[in-house]
């Protein structure tokens, strides 16, 4: 295998690796109690505006020499107050997905080993010690777990598929409840969001940039299609009987498949929070290293005090506030990078005026949306 074709995997890894994270889990839940054609139109309309996104952050860096995260390409491109709600959005976003991923993790491994969920807290806690070690090691790490991780995911998979695929009833996938019919929104919106790993896919494409606009499409595409095949079969099988985490609903065998997906994930997102720190803020290794690994697992401590956050509150909290306010910006910058960025980019897409406002409003009332009708 050549080189170009080894960058082109890597890269795609690594944005399907960030992307398919808890997210996934929290899917089926939420498309069994909307209905599972409810979700997968929120699959689809998420699914477009998430390429569309990634598509113009894709042109952002390809415009700007240098390396930057999500925040410096705002300062760049929209000053100091886009910046902070850069910083902030980032920062919301990763934490929020860290703690999911440390109580998903977490439950997880207890489920396995004990049979029940009692001591989820204890071995969240001491697997995000391990991911912090890990994460000690950066990119290095990043590159060596995520492709691995993926196939990995993908090989279970194809497994549920088709061992779930004869337990299917109809009746469980064509049923709607207009109750819940906004529920799907955040927890999809947070599966699809993978912006942070962009900035690392451009690292990964040194001296490649023209894969760029490919690897987006690709790593943008095939969760979409993961996720619509993960909740048919799940919802089909388990019906209103899917638990937040969905991978409870089918085994223990089949709960790697979440361990998996949220370690590859995790991995992904801490590293580039991590580097965030570093690049954007000139913080020294440790200082970065501490706020991106041990501040979550405090957070997570703290959330665990209160019986609001939920696995798929967290998901849709953090999806909606962080996607969405990070979405806009992103079509803010690229709208900017096409007048001041100082690089030719291998790609260029067209962003008008009336795709702004249509998205961005879109994003605004997902956040309204969780924090106050949820």
């Amino acid at each position: 295998m050549n080189s170009e074709k080894k960058r082109f995997i890597a890269a795609v890894s690594v944005l399907i690796g960030t992307c398919i994270g808890a997210g996934v889990l929290g899917i089926p839940y939420v498309a069994s109690r909307a209905g599972f054609f409810v979700a997968l139109g929120y699959i689809l309309l998420v699914g477009i505006m998430i390429l569309m996104t990634n598509l113009y952050l894709g042109e952002v860096s390809l415009r700007t020499r240098g390396s930057h995260q999500l925040p410096g390409y705002a300062q760049k491109y929209l000053g100091k107050f886009g910046k902070g709600l850069a910083e902030f959005a980032t920062i919301f976003g990763i934490y929020s997905a860290i703690v999911a991923y440390i109580l998903g993790i977490g439950e997880s491994l207890s489920f396995l080993i004990f049979g029940n969920l009692s001591k989820g807290f204890l071995l969240g806690v001491l697997f995000a010690i391990f991911m912090a070690l890990l994460l000690w090691d950066g990119l290095k790490s990043l590159k060596r777990f995520e492709k691995w991780g993926v196939f990995f995911i993908l090989f279970l998979f194809v497994l549920i598929f088709f061992i779930f695929m004869k337990d299917i009833k109809l009746e469980n996938l064509t049923r709607v409840d207009f109750s819940y019919i906004f529920l799907p929104f955040g927890v999809i919106l947070f599966a699809m969001m993978a912006f942070y790993a962009i900035p690392e896919v451009e690292l990964i494409l040194k001296n490649n940039e023209h894969l760029m606009k490919r690897v987006l499409v690709v790593g943008t595409l095939v969760p979409m299609i993961f996720y619509t095949l993960f909740a048919f079969v799940v919802v089909g099988f388990l019906g209103e009987q899917t638990p937040e985490i969905a991978t409870f609903g089918l085994g223990k065998l089949f709960v790697f498949l979440g361990i998996f997906t949220m370690f590859t994930s995790y991995l992904s997102l801490g590293n580039a929070l991590q580097e965030n720190f570093c690049f954007d803020n000139r913080m020294k290794k440790g200082v970065a290293w501490f706020l991106a690994s041990l501040v979550p697992l405090g957070i997570f401590i703290l959330t665990r005090f209160s019986k609001y956050f939920s696995f798929t509150k967290i998901l849709g909290l953090g999806g909606s506030v962080s996607a969405g306010v990070m979405g806009i910006l992103v079509m803010l910058m690229a709208r900017r990078a096409k007048k001041m960025g100082n690089r030719k980019p291998e790609y260029s897409v067209r962003i008008s005026l009336p795709l702004l406002v249509l998205f961005s409003l879109i994003f605004l009332l997902g956040i309204l949306y969780e924090f106050f009708f949820r």
